[in-house]
């Protein structure tokens, strides 16, 4: 690889084997190196591929500005988040979560911190991408010796998982809420509060995680009912009613009727999480 840019003396932008632009650092890997020159490889402790020209650039800017140690940390903690998660992430996240740790260090350094009002709801509905933000703050206080207060796991988390379903941040915090509200709903109608440690429960979750995301993305499906639909409407007369209620929530709030069919789901898995 040869040197395309310097950006700093811990980074230089270079082009790979592919003929791809990537973004390398380390320690003193930009100091007195010229443009056209191989990259010193002894000195390469992370390559950064990002396939977006306009990602690309956008993180050029970001860690001209930022301590290596910081872009290293970052690295990190995208690179756990993507091995307990096992699936894709949005390369954005590079940029957002990146941007968000020096932040969440620059307001530590000044003593500001703010509570995140989602907190609990982060910690029950997106467990692993939470384990990722406590992963995050360990990391922080290891390499920086920065002790960053728990809210910031549950920020971190809502990072990844912003990156996990290429939403909008807004939509991310919108979709808590929502999943938020529809528990409320089903415990009010059955004057219980649900057991957030069984398996059915975990699975209710992320049932109502993919009608949020369908809510927000204005996925329609066919309205119409089916045998199935009449079936558990008779067998779980209780627990159909409850899911009738959160489709009118759902219309009322969000301007979304959700189908039959998405009813008879939301009734079986009410009845399963009331018998846990």
């Amino acid at each position: 690889m040869k040197v395309q840019k310097v950006i700093n003396n811990n980074i230089v932008s270079s082009i790979d084997d592919n003929g791809i632009e990537v973004v390398v650092m380390g320690r003193g890997l930009g100091y007195h190196v010229k443009e056209g020159t191989e990259v010193p490889r002894n000195r390469v402790e992370k390559i950064f591929r990002l396939d977006n020209e306009d990602l690309m650039d956008r993180f050029k800017t970001l860690v001209f500005r930022l301590p290596p140690e910081q872009i290293q940390i970052s690295a990190e903690i995208i690179q756990y988040a993507n091995k307990i998660l096992n699936k894709p992430l949005n390369q954005n996240i590079y940029i957002t979560l990146t941007d968000h740790v020096n932040f969440a260090i620059e307001r530590s350094q000044e003593n500001l911190f703010y509570a995140t009002p989602l907190l609990r709801e982060v910690k029950n509905f997106y467990r692993e991408e939470y384990m990722v933000g406590e992963y995050g703050i360990a990391l922080i206080e290891e390499k920086l010796g920065i002790k960053l207060p728990v809210d910031e796991a549950a920020s971190m988390a809502l990072h990844v998982v912003n990156a996990e379903y290429d939403v909008p941040m807004r939509d991310t915090m919108h979709i808590t809420q929502l999943i938020q509200q529809v528990v409320k709903i089903v415990e009010e109608c059955f004057f219980i509060h649900l057991d957030e440690r069984s398996l059915n429960y975990d699975r209710f979750i992320t049932h109502l995680k993919f009608l949020a995301q369908k809510i927000y993305s204005r996925d329609r499906l066919d309205p119409e009912e089916s045998e199935f639909t009449l079936m558990i409407s008779q067998m779980y007369p209780e627990q159909y009613a409850c899911g009738r209620k959160i489709q009118s929530f759902i219309d009322e709030e969000y301007d979304y009727q959700i189908a039959e069919e998405e009813v008879t789901y939301l009734a079986v898995h009410i009845k399963r999480i009331c018998l846990s």
